[in-house]
């Protein structure tokens, strides 16, 4: 994974594996890096807390395209 806590404040997207065995995506800012939790503000304004040790893959990603009128 390339995401390090320095990315903080950094538009992210990480895979997770989740208990069902099936992977999800998760895109947002990292808010936080705390106790191996990383917390990612989605587009919508959700946050998820995903633990560190379910993440198998991750990347900083460009900003958000401005949204379409």
């Amino acid at each position: 994974m390339s995401v390090t806590e320095a990315d903080v404040g950094q538009r992210v997207s990480l895979r997770r594996r989740l208990p069902s065995g099936e992977y999800s995506d998760v895109v947002g800012v990292l808010e936080s890096w705390q106790d191996d939790v990383l917390r990612i503000r989605r587009r919508t304004g959700e946050t998820v807390e995903v633990p560190r040790g379910i993440i198998v893959a991750g990347k900083v990603v460009p900003p958000a395209p401005p949204a379409r009128r």
